[in-house]
């Protein structure tokens, strides 16, 4: 395997060190992602350059010119603390004709905004629940295509930023409570989505105009009580004391036949073009008792930490974490931007 000088690309202060020596699980958990990484690049052999950036482009300039990395791995998921400025990172790198991993800025423009994006997938007719969008100082009123019971989340916001069972509601007023929370939160647009009881999955998406699906994963709801709705809220995704109290874990999707992991293969091959991604990604589903399946959202660029929902289910079709890694390096040095094309 060639070398190969890798500028890695995160959030300032979230620069792994060298070692785990004294390092606590609490410091840990703020830059795992980054130090597996890091770490595991290193390992591969290549030459590892993690540059903290917040909201100054310069020191991207910099260490493109002094390092001159052949690929920029692309950990970044804000610029000067907004979400939505991933893509104008990329854009930027794209401008110095630099290779980079992950989505391109297109797809990562598209999936950022979940309403803009369930407006491609309804044009392109892939299932996804109905929804409305209620921007920051308009009156809040509910579509009659709309019924209840909704989920309200923001429009932008990921990681289950804002979610919690209060963002489950069955009644305008209801409604109307949450919508305004999610903007004083964000002081940006919520959606309202139809809420589709059923099975959480996710799918990992991996390549640029040929595509390949890891096996469907799961969310496990454990022992969390019935009246409790089973959605990914912040205590669920992050909070380990909660999630071993209630037993909630994500594994391999259990009674999956042959047709239905067919079916969930090729709707999320459709929702990755549709959305212009390339790279790698990540679909979250819904699917009903009756095996109907919905399109939550796709996720560009998601969390690649070793032993997180992603990496295992590469792992259980064969795929290390290495190879993981090198795949998407891979990807990101045959990927064809449009300056390419000059």
């Amino acid at each position: 395997m060639s070398k190969t000088r890798i500028l890695v690309l995160v959030r300032d202060g979230q620069v792994p060190p060298a070692s785990l020596d004294g390092i606590s699980d609490t410091q840990l958990d703020a830059w795992k992602a980054e130090f597996d990484v890091c770490e595991t690049l290193r390992n591969l052999g290549h030459e590892v350059l993690p540059l903290g950036v917040y909201d100054d482009l310069a020191p991207i300039r910099n260490a493109i010119q002094e390092f001159k990395p052949d690929i920029t791995f692309m950990m970044l998921e804000e610029f000067h603390g907004v979400v939505t400025y991933d893509f104008a990172v990329i854009s930027y790198l794209e401008l110095m004709q630099q290779a980079y991993t992950g989505c391109n800025p297109r797809g990562l423009l598209l999936s950022k905004d979940k309403a803009l994006s369930k407006k491609v997938l309804t044009y392109h007719r892939i299932p996804t629940p109905r929804f409305a969008v209620f921007p920051v100082g308009r009156a809040i009123r509910r579509p009659k295509k709309l019924s209840f019971p909704l989920f309200v989340k923001s429009v932008v916001e990921d990681a289950s930023f804002g979610i919690s069972q209060a963002s489950i509601v069955h009644n305008d007023e209801a409604l109307a409570e949450r919508v305004r929370f999610i903007h004083e939160k964000t002081n940006d647009r919520a959606i309202a989505e139809q809420y589709i009881e059923g099975r959480e999955i996710y799918v990992g998406v991996i390549g640029n105009s040929r595509l390949k699906t890891f096996p469907a994963w799961e969310m496990n709801f454990g022992t969390l009580p019935p009246e409790v709705a089973r959605i990914a809220t912040s205590s669920v995704k992050w909070d380990r004391g909660y999630q071993k109290k209630h037993q909630i874990t994500t594994h391999a999707a259990k009674d999956l036949d042959d047709a239905t992991q067919e079916r969930i293969s090729k709707i999320c091959k459709r929702v990755y073009r549709a959305l212009s991604l390339s790279g790698y990604a990540r679909m979250d589903l819904r699917m009903t008792d009756q095996g109907e399946i919905y399109v939550i959202e796709a996720n560009a660029n998601p969390n690649i930490e070793y032993g997180e929902d992603f990496a295992e289910s590469a792992e259980s079709i064969g795929i290390s974490y290495e190879a993981l890694l090198q795949r998407i390096i891979n990807l990101g040095l045959n990927y064809k931007p449009a300056w390419m094309n000059v």
